[in-house]
């Protein structure tokens, strides 16, 4: 399928996904998630793409919703509009996405790289939720994902105020798993994708499950889901496959069965 506003390429095992609207700073418009849906579907089916790779460009991760789209709306008409439900099934989509994020990630922007499994940024990223300054709170998750970031002070004071945090701070509150110069941005996305690609798959996407069980359960329902898909995963080629190449001193062979 040719896209309008993103770019899909694919590097051995890693899928990479570039928002592609720089003269907006890739502002989220409908369009835009609905491709960005269909491409994380069409990975999802193909058995090849283990990891994917989420990304922009050098000034902008997504600098937030579409505003134009919001301009003279209804409560009733955003109530009919599909908007939402783009967010649910990136939420729900099974492999492990990496957010490569540069220069601006807000609003809409940061709650879809807090829709990620990891977060790499740049030394250039600046993150917030500014939504206040429209009359509007996060509508994406940005008040539920960032509590369960950085706490409930520090995303208070960020979406009361509106405020953009640079890279550095958003490691040290716990929104990115690291910071590197920019000109390396994408060459570790793909280091680590890589990394993860070459793990069993299978296994993979259980722990990520179990992961994101874990954020709204508790802990004994938490503990009984972990270890069925444990038990699970006895049933798998490649973890027959772990246990002989660890026994016998020789590099596994993965191949998501």
């Amino acid at each position: 399928m040719a896209y309008q506003n993103i770019l899909v390429s694919t590097e051995e095992s890693v899928a990479i996904v570039t928002l592609n609207r720089p003269d907006v700073l890739n502002a989220l418009n409908q369009a835009t998630m609905n491709e960005l849906v269909d491409a994380l579907e069409a990975f999802d089916h193909d058995e090849t793409a283990r990891c994917v790779i989420l990304t922009g460009n050098e000034r902008a991760f997504a600098a937030g919703a579409d505003i134009n789209e919001f301009r003279g709306a209804t409560p009733v008409q955003m109530l009919q509009e599909p908007r939402f439900l783009q967010w649910e099934r990136i939420r729900r989509f099974p492999k492990p996405i990496i957010a490569a994020v540069g220069g601006y990630c807000l609003g809409g922007g940061c709650e879809l790289a807090m829709l990620c499994d990891i977060i790499i940024a740049a030394e250039t990223a600046r993150f917030g939720q500014p939504e206040i300054n429209l009359g509007l709170i996060p509508g994406a998750g940005g008040t539920q994902r960032l509590p369960r970031a950085v706490g409930k002070y520090r995303a208070m004071e960020l979406i009361v105020t509106g405020r953009q945090i640079p890279a550095q701070l958003a490691y040290e509150w716990g929104l990115v798993n690291r910071v590197v110069p920019a000109e390396v941005l994408l060459d570790e996305a793909r280091a680590l994708a890589r990394e993860i690609a070459a793990k069993p798959p299978v296994a993979v996407r259980l722990a990520k499950e179990a992961i994101l069980k874990s954020l709204d359960t508790p802990l004994d329902v938490g503990l009984d889901h972990e270890r069925r898909l444990f038990y699970l995963l006895f049933s798998t080629e490649d973890m027959k496959e772990g246990v002989e190449a660890f026994l016998n001193k020789r590099r596994a062979e993965f191949k998501g069965r």
